[in-house]
């Protein structure tokens, strides 16, 4: 039930608008200016495990240290205060979220404080942090308080999912339950909704849905008008496509960004036609390698020695451009074998799938 194929007439993907507005918050809700030669305010990143799974698939630790992230912490774990920083927070409006907040501003752990909430706040967990920045002489101290909009994921540039966190609890199998209740229903519609608008909110869209009459869907559309929407439920995803792989023991997690060419050539493509190209990549790599190596050999030059490369690159030009792709043939080969250990893990999931 959970994610979406957009309209081709969309100007701009969803990851390209949800990335936007993750950087406009993260530069103090002013737009973010690219290329600019102004040093960064320094500054550090505090947000729940909601903010975590929506921030972590689009922006890279080089990515937030470039917005000026020094540090980014979890609310609920333990921080020193770092008095002389201003900190942008980025979480849920939960209850549990809204004291601790309270209890930073009555700390005075930060400079000032940034309050930027996943979803709408309520008025009256606004006034409790009111009350507590009046409380703790902190008023001056929190400089802009936003709603964000931002209540979802998003994995690819037409793809996202609801959430991360508590999943289950608006999976397929959760709305089919039929010893559901009325209450449990109404929350699982809650969050759909929320996850919704916010989506619509981030596109710039005013949609319509279509939807089966009398059903869970129907009430979803009636809530709050949305439209022609088609949800699929995709489960088992972690903060990148590649997390959807049989549970082990010693889980590894890989991220394919946009700029990782084969998983943007081959992300819809059949699993034999994955692993034939993995082959083939394979195939190309240890033919420039081997490449490298004669030429090595030519030159007298066998060991590994990077000061015996460097004199090889004086001598010849042909070395010289084999050696200045050095940096690119390595990143090649750590690319292959990222996709070939999950190549390896999806085929045992079809493996184990199969069997069962």
């Amino acid at each position: 039930m959970v994610g979406v194929k957009m309209a081709a007439a969309a100007a701009a993907s969803i990851r390209e608008r949800q990335t936007v507005a993750l950087k406009r918050m993260l530069n103090f809700n002013v737009p973010h200016i690219k290329n600019s030669t102004g040093e960064p305010v320094w500054k550090v990143l505090i947000y729940d495990r909601f903010g975590q799974d929506i921030i972590s698939p689009l922006l890279s630790v080089k990515e937030l240290r470039d917005m000026g992230i020094t540090l980014h912490l979890l609310l609920h774990s333990d921080r020193d205060p770092i008095p002389d920083v201003p900190a942008v927070y980025f979480v849920m409006p939960t209850e549990e979220n809204i004291d601790r907040m309270c209890q930073d501003l009555r700390n005075q752990l930060y400079e000032s404080y940034y309050l930027n909430f996943i979803s709408a706040i309520s008025r009256s967990k606004l006034e409790d942090i009111a009350n507590a920045a009046l409380a703790a002489s902190a008023v001056t101290q929190v400089a802009k308080v936003f709603d964000q909009y931002l209540n979802f994921i998003t994995l690819e540039d037409d793809m996202f999912v609801l959430c991360n966190q508590n999943k289950e609890l608006v999976s397929y199998r959760a709305i089919n339950r039929p010893d559901i209740t009325d209450t449990e229903m109404e929350t699982v519609m809650d969050t759909i909704v929320d996850s919704l608008f916010c989506f619509f909110v981030t596109l710039g869209a005013v949609p319509i849905i279509r939807c089966s009459r009398g059903t869970a869907a129907e009430m979803v559309a009636l809530d709050f008008h949305l439209n022609r929407v088609n949800l699929e439920e995709s489960s088992g995803v972690e903060n990148s496509p590649a997390g959807a792989r049989p549970k082990r023991k010693n889980k590894k997690s890989y991220d394919l960004t946009p700029a990782d060419k084969f998983w943007q050539k081959h992300k819809g493509s059949p699993f034999p036609e994955v692993a034939e190209s993995v082959q083939q990549e394979l195939e190309s790599y240890r033919a420039q390698e081997d490449e490298v190596k004669r030429l090595k050999s030519i030159m007298g030059l066998e060991g590994e020695d990077e000061g015996a490369i460097s004199m090889l690159s004086d001598n010849t030009a042909k070395l010289t451009s084999a050696v200045s792709s050095l940096p690119e043939l390595l990143e090649k080969k750590r690319l292959i074998d990222l996709h070939t250990n999950v190549a390896t893990a999806v085929l045992e999931h079809i493996k184990i799938t199969t069997e069962h």
